[in-house]
């Protein structure tokens, strides 16, 4: 079963290397679809370096031509992907790849092809403003869409590629990962959860004011809107690992 993994990535020179370095140990049949949202620091020629080595070499790199967030890079990703599942990997270590072997075995277990495995986070080091939004957040979802679950916002989402190719993803910025779980949710998917490792960075991107909002807004859009439903077959082929790319793209507004 080949897992795909979209690694959406902004200004990132730091950790990315590492990052991908880490995924590349992970023990399943990957494939790595990196999308480098116009980056301003160092973080795409880092990248044109790693595709020239082992076992970088069988990643693709995307790069836009301009800024558009994290949701429009998840966007540009998901529509390459090939994978039985897909998930997302950060690239600012908050996150370790070494925990998505037991996302898929999670999975696997539920022996479900209607189910979604969450990473379910320790939110305690948070800054309180990131942490009560994180909890705020997921209330409103629980509550909007009848489900049970403690971690909506998390990054890692293990769900299967037809879901993955199907989304609407219309959030351009964070407001991406409650537009997902309400649509998988909308569409009778089980979410499930397992324990993930998890270091919050102190210089974060998110901001829990700027972007509650639009959160809690996609909430409430996704919940008295047309039910989402999944438009792609639930068998998918497999198709043969293809040879790195690198492109210029950019997605039109």
């Amino acid at each position: 079963m080949r897992i795909s993994v979209v690694v959406p990535v902004y200004n990132e020179e730091e950790t990315v290397a590492q990052v991908l370095e880490s995924l590349s140990q992970v023990p399943l049949d990957l494939e790595v679809v990196v999308v480098d949202d116009a980056s301003t620091d160092r973080t795409w020629e880092i990248l044109q370096a790693l595709q020239q080595k082992e076992p970088f070499t069988g990643y693709r790199f995307i790069r836009h031509e301009k800024n558009q967030g994290k949701g429009v890079g998840l966007r540009t990703g998901f529509a390459m992907l090939s994978g039985d599942l897909v998930t997302v990997q950060d690239a600012d270590m908050e996150y370790d790849p070494q925990d998505i072997p037991s996302l898929v075995r999670k999975w696997e277990e539920a022996s479900n092809p209607m189910t979604v495995v969450y990473g379910r986070r320790d939110l305690s080091g948070q800054k309180f403003a990131t942490r009560w939004g994180n909890h705020f957040l997921t209330t409103i979802t629980n509550i909007l869409f009848g489900s049970r679950i403690h971690d909506m916002e998390t990054c890692y989402k293990l769900m299967p590629g037809n879901v993955a190719r199907s989304l609407p993803m219309t959030g351009r910025r964070f407001e991406i990962e409650p537009e997902i779980t309400s649509c998988v949710l909308q569409a009778g998917y089980t979410i499930l959860e397992v324990p993930i490792s998890y270091k919050p960075r102190v210089a974060k991107k998110l901001n829990p004011w700027k972007d509650g909002w639009p959160a809690l807004a996609m909430l409430l859009r996704r919940r008295f809107s047309t039910p989402f439903r999944v438009t792609e077959p639930v068998t998918v082929a497999v198709a043969e690992k293809q040879p790195s790319t690198v492109t210029s793209t950019t997605m039109k507004q």
